[in-house]
């Protein structure tokens, strides 16, 4: 095996955290199924990267370092296995399945992909809340630190980390399969992780706090995954084209991150955006898988947003996009769909359509239900129909209470500044 020379300590700490981002998700889920225990597989993976920052500044990196890190990650579970079997015989089976696989050959990349589809299954199981479903993905698949998916989210490290020890202990006590589901269980199994993949998404897209618009980590971490569950291949109109819709969406929506914010962090609405620092590749990928989803009969609300999104896509600008076709295509969301959010959206696509007093009016039914009362978009889009209608007091009024309720950054800087050109 040939190496590179080795790094300064630096150089190795930089090359090692894109490591882990890269590599934890793979390497976890090829140690789950060799060993067969989460805790297990996860602990003996830190400690093989830990193995790696002693001995690489020595030997310097492997040219592959996945399958150093999973060959020393087996041995060290071997080892922990064999202490664990001295106080408790019954280990000695763990022992004896594990040690009858190590002079396995590692496995090719096709299958530690198969590893990891098992894994996102495993984390995305129904018998776990939602909430443990979303931070097992991030900490196992994503190789995020508990610290990051807690700030993300905003909750204490401390009841973040409470989360994960209770879905590892159900997964472990129930004994939840580590499998891809048979076909007849696909369709309910694979709506839990597309939406979980779809939260990552929205995370990574609009940053529920902090100082960025977008978390790119985030976003390429979902995008990623949803390319990989287009490797199932169920009955071929079934749950594949929500797969195919919910990537095309997540495309459709990443391929403006270059426009959406100032070199020096300034939000920037899609009407202001400069369209050529647009992401043609992804638009045109975008648009080819939503008109694959759509040939599909079973589509679903994730294929339908995604439309949605190739309209503005194809757009030349604001003023020639096809409201008229936004509008049918909320009309057909809603009645699949029929949550405060897409009302809301639609009651914008409405404003464009036919005016902001028609929007306006849409706008207040959704928020006179009461739903939103804490969504600072609700808020900010009543805000944007007022000052179209020159009824300043009303529009200043709603950008401070929009300005009240977000949390992150840029999107109060700009809502400070609507509320200062009022003034």
């Amino acid at each position: 095996m040939a190496f590179m020379p080795p790094p300064v300590p630096e150089q190795l700490s930089r090359t090692m955290e894109t490591l882990y981002r890269s590599e934890s998700g793979r390497v976890l889920a090829t140690l789950v199924h060799l060993i067969g225990d989460l805790d297990l597989a996860e602990e003996s993976m830190h400690e093989a990267f830990a193995a790696a920052l002693e001995s690489w500044p020595q030997t310097g990196i492997p040219d592959k370092p996945r399958p150093w890190l999973i060959s020393t990650a087996r041995f060290k579970a071997i080892d922990a296995i064999r202490r664990r079997a001295r106080f408790d015989a019954a280990q000695t089976d763990l022992v004896a399945h594990i040690e009858s696989r190590v002079n396995d050959s590692l496995p090719e990349d096709e299958e530690i992909e198969d590893d990891r589809l098992r894994l996102i299954f495993t984390c995305c199981h129904p018998a776990l809340p939602l909430e443990a479903q979303v931070a097992l993905t991030l900490r196992e698949i994503c190789g995020l630190t508990t610290e990051e998916i807690a700030r993300a989210f905003l909750v204490p490290p401390a009841t973040l980390a409470q989360r994960i020890v209770r879905a590892r202990t159900k997964i472990r006590e129930t004994k939840i399969p580590y499998e891809v589901p048979a076909p007849q269980e696909l369709p309910e199994r694979l709506h839990a992780v597309l939406q979980v993949i779809y939260l990552v998404f929205n995370e990574g897209y609009s940053a529920a706090a902090g100082a960025e618009v977008t978390r790119v980590e985030l976003t390429n971490e979902a995008i990623r995954l949803a390319r990989l569950l287009t490797e199932l291949q169920p009955e071929p109109e079934a749950p594949q084209a929500e797969i195919l819709g919910l990537l095309a969406l997540m495309l459709l929506q990443e391929s403006r991150r270059a426009a959406r914010s100032s070199p020096t962090g300034e939000l920037i609405l899609l009407e202001n955006q400069d369209r050529s620092l647009w992401n043609r590749e992804q638009i045109a990928e975008g648009v080819a898988l939503v008109k694959k989803a759509l040939n599909s009969r079973r589509f679903g609300s994730y294929t339908l947003q995604a439309a949605i999104a190739a309209v503005h896509a194809e757009a030349e600008s604001t003023a020639a996009t096809d409201w008229r076709q936004i509008v049918a295509l909320y009309n057909q969301l809603v009645r699949m769909q029929p949550s405060p959010v897409v009302y809301l959206n639609r009651a914008v696509a409405i404003a464009m359509r036919d005016g902001p007093e028609a929007g306006l009016a849409h706008i207040d039914a959704v928020l006179a239900q009461g739903d939103l009362a804490n969504y600072y978009l609700a808020h900010a889009a009543r805000a944007d129909m007022c000052r179209r209608l020159g009824r300043t007091a009303e529009a200043r009024s709603a950008y401070e209470k929009a300005r009240s309720l977000t949390q992150q950054e840029p999107e109060r800087k700009f809502l400070e500044e609507r509320i200062r050109q009022l003034q």
